[in-house]
């Protein structure tokens, strides 16, 4: 990574457009609220037809707060929008990441093929919803409720990459630790580890599992992705202690990739991985 990458991945974490209250939805609020209008609605009225108080509504008119997808849908559809507030929606939700994650997640929305090394966590996209809420219930500091329901539909909404079509090509690397580690419980672990399995009999993934055991370990440097865009490039993504960094230099990408195709031989293969999950699973 080049001293220009890293001083652009700092620009990317200062911007002001990471904080609510300005960007897209400070735009969302300001249509919203001419089309409540428009429509000869008070806040409160407003507000009881889409299930939401006229404070709420009020945070989200002023830019204050991110409107979750569902407050969405039912506005657009309370105020017969015909999909303007609904075309909002996509951009409107990655506001929800932290700011340090937003340019990945447009980047792994749009991707074509995605390769994830995980060493810490189960991969967000193959988390369940009560698994991503105890990662996000352990950070610290302490986030606010709110927050946490924000990033959790966020997380919960990166998902909807296994239903595109045509269907990008996925490989996940995880750590044997990560199966262990029971976050959330031994019943919130054990349907996440339900969750990599079914995830992973999907033709376009593949989930392998690193063992403690081995000898060889290409990639004791730390979790990794690797991201094919929609443009023909390919990018890694690295992120630590909430900073992260994407690498777009050449040379750089060249040797995660070689990295990771060494995990992969090093890992156990696929079908070796089904049952190793499953045996996991008695365990629990």
């Amino acid at each position: 990574m080049t001293v220009r990458d890293e001083e652009s991945a700092a620009q990317r974490q200062q911007r002001p457009e990471d904080e609510p209250g300005t960007g897209v939805v400070t735009a969302f609020g300001r249509q919203l609220k001419l089309l409540r209008v428009r429509a000869g609605l008070e806040r409160a009225e407003f507000g009881k037809r889409v299930g939401y108080s006229a404070d709420t509504v009020a945070s989200i008119e002023q830019g204050r707060r991110i409107p979750q997808a569902r407050f969405i849908e039912k506005a657009d559809e309370v105020l017969g929008a015909g999909g303007v507030l609904t075309a909002l929606k996509e951009e409107v939700g990655r506001a929800q990441y932290p700011a340090f994650f937003r340019d990945m997640a447009r980047l792994e929305a749009r991707a074509t093929a995605l390769n994830v090394y995980a060493l810490y966590a189960v991969p967000g996209l193959l988390q369940t919803e009560d698994y991503a809420r105890a990662v996000f219930h352990m950070q610290r500091p302490l986030l606010e409720d709110d927050v946490i329901e924000q990033r959790l539909e966020a997380r919960m909404v990166r998902q909807e990459i296994f239903r595109r079509r045509p269907a990008p090509l996925m490989s996940f690397v995880i750590e044997e630790a990560v199966l262990r580690r029971p976050i959330g419980g031994r019943k919130v672990m054990r349907e996440a580890l339900e969750q990599v399995l079914l995830t992973g009999q999907s033709r376009n993934v593949e989930v392998q599992v690193m063992p403690i055991d081995r000898e060889d370990n290409a990639a004791l440097g730390g979790p990794f992705s690797l991201i094919d865009t929609d443009n023909g490039k390919r990018l890694a993504y690295a992120e630590v202690q909430d900073h992260s960094r994407l690498y777009t230099d050449a040379a750089y990408v060249r040797t995660l990739e070689a990295r990771y195709g060494i995990l992969r031989s090093q890992a156990l293969t696929p079908s070796e991985s089904v049952s190793f999950i499953e045996q996991l699973m008695g365990d629990t």
